[in-house]
């Protein structure tokens, strides 16, 4: 999907990748066929070249992978959550900037 720094994830990966982890995680859930998920992507993919080694970010297409979409009940796309320690933090559903979602993750 574009960037060396964002790490595609699926129902399978999931939690080894977000909630077993240390490391504060931005999980950008999108889907292919999504207009504002595509405009988000270029943010994402700029935060996590920014913050390699600080903070994990991955993406998950909610249509290849709808289990653990449902299990965080994502209704709208793009949303985008935080994790820490397996619990999530905060999110935010829909397009927008750089600096919100680097709020969530306390950066």
């Amino acid at each position: 999907m574009g960037s060396k720094n964002v790490i595609e994830v699926n129902d399978l990966s999931f939690a080894r990748e977000v909630l077993e982890t240390d490391t504060p995680v931005l999980v950008d859930f999108s889907a292919s066929w999504c207009a504002p998920c595509k405009r988000l992507a270029p943010i994402v993919d700029e935060i996590a070249a920014e913050t390699a080694g600080q903070v994990k970010v991955v993406k998950l297409d909610v249509d290849e992978s709808p289990a653990a979409a449902k299990q965080f009940g994502i209704r709208g796309l793009p949303t985008v959550v935080a994790f820490q320690n397996g619990a999530p933090l905060g999110r935010h559903v829909g397009l927008t900037n750089k600096k919100t979602l680097l709020a969530l993750v306390g950066r």
